[in-house]
C-alpha cells in the first residue's frame, strides 16, 4: 500500500490542502453502528469525551447542539477551526430490526448460526482475530443459559406442585414462572446485552450479506447529504464510519465514486472498530465486496482504518478488503493503524475498562489519557476538530506491523 505517493487525484488535493495551510472549516459526517439510540446519544458522548480530551492535552473544545448534529469551535495547535458534525440517523431501523418478542429473538439466533454454519463463513472468520465470533458466541451462550435457567426454575416448580396438584395441571404455573423469568432476563438486557447483540448480528447475516432494500435507501439518503456537504464553503469533509458505520460508509462512498465526485473539499475517510468480515464473507455480500475493491484500489478518498487487538468486537487490525480477498493488486487502502490501548490508556484507566468489553467498543470516540507526545498519534478530536486534514495528520505513519492482509473469506465474487 503507497502511504506517501504523489500525483494526481488524491495525491495532488493533499498538497494543495497543505500549500493552502490549516483547516479551517469542517464537516464530519458521522455514520454509527447498529444503535438504536438518536444522534442525542453520541452529542452527549462528544460533549464529555471531548471536554476530558482537552483538559488532558490542554487545548479548547466548545460544543453547541445543532439539529440532528452539533457544532464545535475548538482552538487546537494554535489554531482557530469550526466542525459541523452531522449523524446520519438509521437507528429507526435498528429498531425495527430489533423485535420485542422473546421467541423472535430465539428464531434469530437460530436462522443466525444457520447462516454462518450452513455457508461456512463461521471457518474463515475464526481463521482471523477471535474476538468478534468471541462476541457473536456471546449472546447465544447467554440465551441458551437464560433458557436452561428458566426450564430449570419450571421444573422445579413443575415438581413442587405436583405432589398435590395433577401433572398437567402444575405444568401451567410451571410454564408462567419460566417464561416470567425469560421476561426478567429481557428486562436486564440493558446491562448483559444478549438480546441486543443477537439482534446485532443477525441484521447482517439476514439476507446473507446483502443490504436490505431499505438500508439501500438510507444508503442512497447518506450518499446526498455527503454530497451536499461537498457543495460547502469548508475544506475538508471527513466520513466516520464506527462498527457496522465502517462498511456502510464503504458502500456509500463507492457509490459517489461511480457517480463521480465532484470538485471541492478534500473527503476524507476514518473507520473505528470495524467488524467488516462478518458481513463481507457471507455468500451474497457481493454489493459490500464490489464496494470493498473499488474503495480500496480508488485515488481519490484517503481512507484510514484504526483499530485495537484490545478491542474484542472488532477485527483489529485486519484489512478488510485484503482478507475478503478483493483488494486489487495495487490497492492504496485503507491505511491499518492501531489504537493501541496498551500505550495510550493508562494502566488505571486499563484495569477500569478490562471487563467492560462493550465501552471498550466505544473507545475510539473518547477521551485518552496517555496519548504519546507525537502529532500523528491517533486522537478523536484532534481528528475532527483539530487543523489538519486526515490525511496530513495520519498520512505519514507506516500501516501496523501486525496488521492482516491474507485472504480467507471463501466468498468472493463481485455484484
Amino acid at each position: 500500500m503507497a502511504t506517501g505517493a504523489s500525483g494526481g487525484g488524491i495525491w495532488g488535493k493533499m498538497k494543495r490542502a497543505t500549500q493552502q495551510g490549516r483547516v479551517a472549516r469542517r464537516v464530519v459526517i458521522y455514520i454509527p453502528g447498529f444503535d438504536p439510540f438518536p444522534p442525542r446519544r453520541y452529542r452527549e458522548l462528544y460533549r464529555k469525551e471531548g471536554a476530558a480530551q482537552a483538559r488532558l492535552s490542554g487545548y479548547d473544545l466548545t460544543l453547541a447542539a445543532a439539529g440532528s448534529g452539533w457544532t464545535v469551535q475548538a482552538r487546537i495547535e494554535g489554531a482557530e477551526v469550526e466542525t459541523r458534525f452531522e449523524v446520519l440517523v438509521w437507528h429507526d431501523l435498528v429498531q425495527a430490526a430489533m423485535p420485542d418478542g422473546i421467541a423472535a429473538t430465539y428464531g434469530q439466533m437460530l436462522r443466525t448460526a444457520w447462516v454462518y454454519f450452513g455457508t461456512g463463513a463461521v471457518w474463515p472468520l475464526l481463521r482471523l482475530r477471535k474476538g468478534p465470533l468471541l462476541a457473536a458466541c456471546y449472546p447465544v451462550g447467554m440465551l441458551l443459559g437464560q433458557l436452561a435457567l428458566a426450564g430449570g426454575a419450571g421444573w422445579l416448580i413443575c415438581l413442587a406442585l405436583a405432589v398435590w396438584l395433577p401433572v398437567w395441571l402444575a405444568a401451567v404455573p410451571a410454564l408462567v414462572g419460566a417464561w416470567g423469568l425469560l421476561r426478567l432476563f429481557k428486562r436486564w438486557d440493558s446491562k448483559i446485552f444478549a438480546h441486543y447483540l443477537m439482534h446485532d448480528f443477525a441484521y447482517g447475516a439476514a439476507l446473507r450479506g446483502a443490504y436490505a432494500p431499505d438500508l439501500e435507501r438510507r444508503l442512497a439518503e447518506f450518499g446526498a447529504r455527503t454530497r451536499a456537504a461537498m457543495a460547502e464553503d469548508v475544506d475538508e469533509v471527513l466520513v466516520v464510519g464506527h462498527s457496522s458505520g465502517a462498511h456502510l460508509g464503504v458502500s456509500v462512498l463507492a457509490d459517489l465514486l461511480r457517480e463521480g465526485l465532484p470538485d471541492g473539499p478534500v473527503l476524507s475517510f476514518l473507520t473505528l472498530g470495524q467488524a467488516v468480515p462478518m458481513v463481507s464473507f457471507l455468500p451474497q455480500a457481493q454489493r459490500l465486496r464490489a464496494d470493498l475493491a473499488m474503495m480500496a484500489g480508488q485515488g481519490r478518498i484517503p481512507w484510514v482504518d484504526v483499530s485495537a487487538p484490545g478491542d474484542g468486537c472488532t477485527y483489529a487490525l485486519c484489512d478488510p478488503a485484503a482478507v475478503t480477498g478483493v483488494a486489487p493488486p495495487d490497492a492504496r487502502w485503507p491505511l491499518v493503524l492501531s489504537a493501541a490501548f496498551s500505550q495510550t490508556l493508562s494502566p488505571a484507566r486499563r484495569a477500569e475498562l478490562k471487563w467492560r468489553f462493550f465501552r471498550l467498543h466505544f473507545q475510539y470516540l473518547c477521551a485518552f489519557d496517555a496519548l504519546p507526545d507525537a502529532p500523528d498519534a491517533y486522537e478523536y478530536f484532534r481528528i475532527t476538530a483539530g487543523p489538519l486534514t486526515l490525511w496530513d495528520r495520519m498520512g505519514r505513519r507506516v500501516p501496523s506491523p501486525s496488521r492482516i492482509v491474507t485472504p480467507v473469506s471463501r466468498y468472493r465474487d463481485v455484484a
